[in-house]
């Protein structure tokens, strides 16, 4: 008995080959993934020539359906195998990344989105499923704690190189460099992975649209998950808001790519421990405590202005070095967000689990990312307007406009934040209400 476990405990943190392959591969694809869409809405708007509302509804759709497609590719994996699923993905993405480097014209660029969208949406049930496959009960917990590392060190490092592509080449270079990354892991899938098979029980496109059916038709489920759309709509602005806007205010030398690394930087850093330390209060407490922080997150954003005030066109740090008061507030607004995260997004995967039939969990999982889609499409499409509204186009204004009619123009640019801090307020005080509301039901439920 004793051997046993200690043989256990020996080979816990040991790994099949296809697991590191399923890591590696992962690694390339969250830096070509992340690296791309941090710019995804510059590019449209300065590369291809959309306008800035045309370009939120354009990486709106993208990014809304690319959370919703996932458990029907699933599906679909199930019936060819993962091998050749990851074939068909990285293919699919290598393809839909250089085509978008090389035609910047509106129309092949919509498809070639498309393209990618496919792609990607195959790659998070072929990824998690293999780590699922090639980890037991013993070692599973440490795989999938592997697992988050990688994508975060992917998405990490993506962003961080992006920059250097962007300001050196062109913007459209960083597709090439994307296309490379998604390439790297096509050759893994050809040469190194051996395929682990179907999943232990497939699921048809039938199941798959049972299981949608019936996640709407919880009302607590549904409720929750809008509610919490509230957060990711706020989240996404990472993406859809902040690349423009600090461009546009500190100019082409900004690198907003390492803005948005604090967010996964707090994430990486902080969500075991919080995790850990709200791991006895219910799942709603703590995704309360996360959504009381959202609000703050918009509000630090909206500052900059008021702390410019306060301390001049740069903040020094013990004359060290100094910042803008923008990058500042930035850097505040989105380490907050990166907390709130820890707060919420473990805690509302395991409220979901929860509501699923025994031995559907996988599936209902599946759709957990519904919030995304709901918050993608209204989140990217609200900074079209608010960007077009108070933080516009260079390009679209008057030739020959003087520094201090420009500056005039740029002057309320601040005042979108607002909007989002009315967004996390609203999604705050609807998921206290919730609680109030659901601990009385099942208090009565108890009693009765």
């Amino acid at each position: 008995m004793s051997t046993d476990s200690t043989v256990e405990k020996k080979e816990s943190w040991k790994f099949p080959k296809d697991f590191w392959m399923a890591n590696a591969m992962e690694l390339c694809e969250r830096a070509a993934y992340y690296g791309f869409f941090v710019v995804l809405t510059l590019y449209l708007t300065d590369v291809v020539g959309f306008t800035d509302v045309e370009t939120g509804i354009i990486a709106g759709l993208f990014y809304g359906i690319l959370y919703l497609l996932p458990p029907f590719a699933g599906a679909y994996v199930d019936k060819i195998g993962f091998k050749k699923g990851l074939i068909l993905a990285f293919s699919l993405l290598t393809i839909g990344y250089f085509l978008l480097g090389v035609f910047t014209t509106k129309i092949p660029v919509i498809i070639f989105l498309i393209i990618l969208m496919v792609g990607a949406a195959f790659i998070k049930p072929l990824i998690s499923g293999t780590v699922a496959k090639t980890t037991t009960e013993a070692n599973r917990a440490r795989g999938f704690s592997l697992f988050y590392w990688v994508v975060n060190i992917g998405a990490f490092s993506g962003k961080t190189f992006v920059p250097f592509i962007r300001q050196g080449m062109g913007l459209e270079y960083v597709n090439f460099f994307s296309a490379a990354m998604a390439f790297v892991a096509l050759l893994f899938a050809i040469f190194f992975y051996n395929n682990v098979g179907k999943a232990a029980e497939q699921k048809s496109i039938d199941d798959v649209m049972r299981a949608l059916k019936a996640i709407f038709s919880k009302p607590r489920l549904i409720i929750l998950t809008f509610i919490v759309a509230g957060f990711w709509l706020i989240q996404g602005q990472l993406y859809a808001t902040m690349p423009k806007y600090v461009i546009r205010l500190l100019g082409e030398e900004a690198r907003p790519e390492w803005l948005a690394n604090v967010n996964p930087a707090v994430v990486v850093l902080f969500v075991v421990l919080i995790t850990q330390m709200m791991k006895k209060r219910k799942a709603v407490t703590s995704m309360l405590a996360g959504m009381l922080i959202m609000p703050f997150s918009a509000l630090a954003m909206a500052l900059s202005q008021y702390l410019e005030g306060i301390t001049g066109p740069n903040v020094e740090f013990f004359g060290l070095f100094s910042l803008y008061p923008l990058t500042v507030m930035m850097i505040v607004g989105i380490g907050l967000q990166g907390l709130a995260e820890c707060f919420i997004s473990p805690r509302f995967l395991e409220y979901f689990s929860l509501q699923a039939p025994k031995g559907e969990e996988g599936l209902y999982l599946g759709f957990s990312h519904i919030h995304t889609f709901i918050s993608g499409i209204i989140g990217f499409f609200m900074s079209g307007f608010l960007l077009d509204a108070y933080c516009p186009d260079p390009n679209t204004l008057p030739a020959g406009i003087s520094a201090a009619e420009r500056a005039a123009v740029y002057a309320d640019a601040h005042v979108l934040w607002y909007y989002y801090v009315g967004i996390g307020l609203i999604s705050a005080i609807a998921l206290f209400i919730f609680k109030i509301v659901v601990d009385k039901i099942d208090k009565n439920k108890a009693a009765e």
